[in-house]
């Protein structure tokens, strides 16, 4: 595939995604129900917007303060809802002729051209999709499979829900399959190299490179955890690498531990979190990096075969005037240097991808991983499973445990 596309060209090898079937099969996301952000609620208001979401055009509105979503086409001539407005209280109307829609339940509730009493009334309805608004977010649920949507409470990440926090973020349409977006925010190599010498990392030390594993973990998540990390190595016959710059000496320093620098205050809440890793993703497509200071969340949302919606967020968990603080920091520093400059190199990356075939490393063990927990994405109704459920789908790929390590944080 190449940027979400389907490749003519496939591999019989063992690293051809059939490996994965299920996951092979979802261009357009995973089979079952799932929440989704799609945009900031301050994006809603009493007109309406069209969205693409899981190769479904799905039109967002708002009536009286409270959001809806219902399929954006009019079954009777095919013109999007999206277009139209509101004629009466709770409805939507077609531009065309004016077939009115019931925004809860999406049953035709009137057709303004052929009377008030057109027999088509009650017999036509378009889908409607469960919304809600969380984190300053319109989420929708979306997909295949039957069955009442769970609580949307239940897939905001637990410290989200039980702790005060300042937040930014940015939400952009890109280019690229929502798979190759997923894997390469878990991916465990491309940090290191591709992200070296990017502004958010100008003054950090990037390892060379690392030996890791992946570990199962509650509320759905998978971990990475290193092992062993190597600030610089010789190369058989060609020389020594490093990441290290002459402006990052005091960075390798610190790193190393010959620097008289304290040790980074870790904020109480993520302390308590006691992840035994930086980075870990759940289903369906939730990244989460976790720092000392702020935790950074990424929402993989599938659009079409070529474009998913990307979802930033930035957290740190503070209150009243720290957060305000906090705040000023991310619009005037984090929202240009990381949420911008930084995964716009994930981005080029991303829409570029040619796979598969592919020929997968040891480091990959992070992607074969995720690729193996969405195998067992419940075909009907959301769920935040079991990481431990992943483990019978592992692949040889796999680094060997190692005692040892250090902190290798890629972000």
């Amino acid at each position: 595939m190449s940027g979400g596309r389907t490749s003519t060209t496939r591999s019989t090898g063992r690293n051809d995604w059939s490996s994965w079937p299920t996951y092979q099969a979802s261009i357009l996301g995973l089979p079952g129900k799932y929440w989704y952000p799609v945009m900031w609620s301050n994006q809603l208001a009493r007109k309406p917007v069209a969205v693409t979401l899981l190769g479904r055009p799905i039109v967002f509105f708002r009536d009286k303060g409270v959001p809806y979503a219902l399929h954006d086409r009019c079954p009777h001539r095919g013109v999007p809802l999206s277009y139209g407005r509101q004629q009466f209280p709770g409805t939507i109307s077609c531009p065309y002729h004016g077939w009115t829609f019931d925004l809860e339940s999406g049953v035709l509730r009137a057709v303004i051209t052929d009377g008030p009493d057109s027999p088509l009334c009650g017999k036509v309805a378009v889908e409607s999709y469960p919304v809600a608004e969380r984190l300053g977010m319109i989420w929708a649920f979306v997909g295949d499979g039957e069955g009442s949507p769970p609580p949307i409470d239940e897939v905001i990440p637990r410290e989200l829900r039980e702790n005060s926090f300042s937040m930014g973020g940015r939400i952009d349409v890109r280019t690229g399959g929502w798979r190759f977006a997923a894997e390469n925010g878990y991916d465990e190599g491309h940090a290191k190299y591709l992200h070296r010498n990017s502004l958010w990392r100008f003054f950090k030390l990037m390892p060379t490179w690392s030996r890791t594993r992946v570990v199962p973990g509650g509320d759905g998540w998978i971990t990475r955890v290193q092992d062993e990390v190597h600030w610089e190595a010789t190369f058989p016959g060609l020389g020594k690498w490093s990441g290290q710059r002459w402006w990052k000496r005091g960075a390798k320093a610190r790193m190393l531990g010959a620097s008289p620098s304290k040790a980074p205050k870790v904020d109480p809440v993520i302390r308590d979190l006691n992840v035994p890793g930086n980075q870990s993703i759940r289903l369906p497509g939730l990244l989460r990096i976790v720092h000392s200071r702020f935790i950074h969340y990424e929402w993989y949302v599938p659009s079409t075969e070529d474009e998913y919606i990307y979802v930033q967020v930035f957290v740190q968990f503070k209150k009243g005037f720290a957060a305000v603080i906090a705040r000023l920091r991310y619009l005037f520093f984090v929202r240009w240097l990381f949420h911008g400059q930084f995964t716009g190199q994930d981005r080029w990356m991303v829409d570029v991808i040619d796979a598969p075939p592919e020929r997968l490393y040891r480091p990959d063990v992070s992607i074969t991983r995720w690729r193996a927990l969405c195998e067992q994405a419940p075909k009907t109704g959301q769920a935040l499973i079991d990481g431990r459920a992943h483990l019978s789908l592992a692949t040889p790929l796999e680094s060997e445990n190692r005692e040892g390590g250090g902190d290798g944080s890629d972000y």
